[in-house]
């Protein structure tokens, strides 16, 4: 392979494409087919069809196009984001779509068990859910504002509504499907 050049696998017949690196942003096909290789195959939760989305329009919170159900783009950028007081507004209630905000302390050991559980879902929902963490001890008007008396606690918001909240560690089988829930509804 020339140090100048990339391999791209078609989605659509399989085959091995080399594409020069000055070339790649100009929508290059496939040699054998034609078809696109800037394409991401995306199969949909809730019914299973696989959906080809240009690379370009995945942050446009696509939608299956068989049932109409927001995909759900597993991504590797997925990192909560630490708000806090002055924030906590214009990240989250202010935002569009769907927020899950950890609300944690340094010293509460429940919450360093719940910790790894929230960065997997943040990293496997990166495109259809921006993730948040916000320090309660040293942000405590926006732990008052939610009520927030217990910790762990993740608040979660669609459109800058609350829309659930959960106490205590939760098993990611349940955050995962009450999150899943909020996304599907339209």
């Amino acid at each position: 392979m020339v140090a100048n050049e990339i391999i791209v696998r078609c989605l659509h017949c399989g085959t091995k494409n080399r594409i020069p690196k000055d070339h790649i942003q100009s929508k290059p096909t496939c040699g054998r087919c034609g078809a696109y290789l800037d394409e991401i195959l995306i199969p949909c939760l809730a019914c299973g069809t696989k959906n080809r989305i240009p690379e370009n329009r995945i942050h446009e919170r696509p939608k299956c196009g068989k049932c109409g159900v927001p995909l759900v783009i597993e991504g590797k950028a997925g990192k909560p984001t630490a708000v806090t007081d002055l924030s906590f507004l214009r990240e989250v209630v202010n935002s569009q779509g769907i927020a899950i905000v950890d609300c944690w302390a340094a010293w509460c050991m429940p919450c360093r068990m719940q910790e790894p559980i929230f960065r997997e879902l943040a990293v496997k929902y990166a495109g259809s859910a921006q993730f948040f963490t916000l320090n309660v001890d040293e942000n405590p008007l926006t732990a008052s504002q939610y009520d927030i008396r217990s910790i762990p606690t993740i608040l979660i918001f669609r459109d800058g509504k609350l829309v659930d909240r959960m106490v205590g560690v939760q098993p990611k089988e349940l955050i995962e499907e009450r999150l899943l829930s909020i996304i599907k509804r339209v």
